[in-house]
């Protein structure tokens, strides 16, 4: 069953503002279930220039630690991991690309075990079980699309 028009316009108008103050405060309401920081890098793109030795290390454990900047719809990661480290298998929404500065992990991943050394990258697609171990001490830089929202709360316990 169809609506009928209104003949009138005026009404027309208000049920359409209705509906869009409605949808407003939808979007507004999803907006605030984010977390601060993915909330703030919504609002309004900026250009940052980061030093890294301006960005604390998060000592997650005696052999793990990183630290990371988020932008818009990335997060760029420096994790530096300890010989012997090992990140437990664990799977994230998250597209990863972790590129290896100096080092080397060993990956088991979807049925495989993966050595990606200095100067090597692993592309690894969201939703996708996998674990690391660190062969020798490791830098590597991980990026993440769309940033770590687990991370950034500190709920990563499987780090931890």
């Amino acid at each position: 069953m169809k609506k009928k028009k209104s003949k009138n316009p005026t009404q027309r108008k208000s049920r359409v503002k209705t509906a869009r103050r409605k949808t407003a405060k939808t979007k507004t309401a999803n907006r605030v279930a984010l977390k601060g920081t993915v909330l703030k890098a919504r609002r309004k793109a900026e250009v940052r220039h980061i030093p890294w030795s301006g960005v604390e290390i998060e000592a997650l454990n005696p052999l793990l630690g990183r630290h990371f900047v988020v932008g818009q719809n990335i997060m760029l990661a420096r994790v530096l991991l300890k010989k012997g480290c090992v990140v437990p298998e664990h799977s994230h929404p998250n597209e990863q690309l972790t590129f290896i500065v100096q080092g080397a992990l060993k990956f088991w991943i979807d049925g495989k075990e993966i050595v990606v050394n200095a100067g090597e990258v692993l592309t690894i697609p969201p939703n996708m079980p996998h674990k690391a171990e660190a062969l020798e001490d490791t830098v590597d830089f991980d990026v993440f699309n769309p940033p770590r929202a687990d991370w950034m709360s500190g709920t990563d316990s499987y780090l931890r």
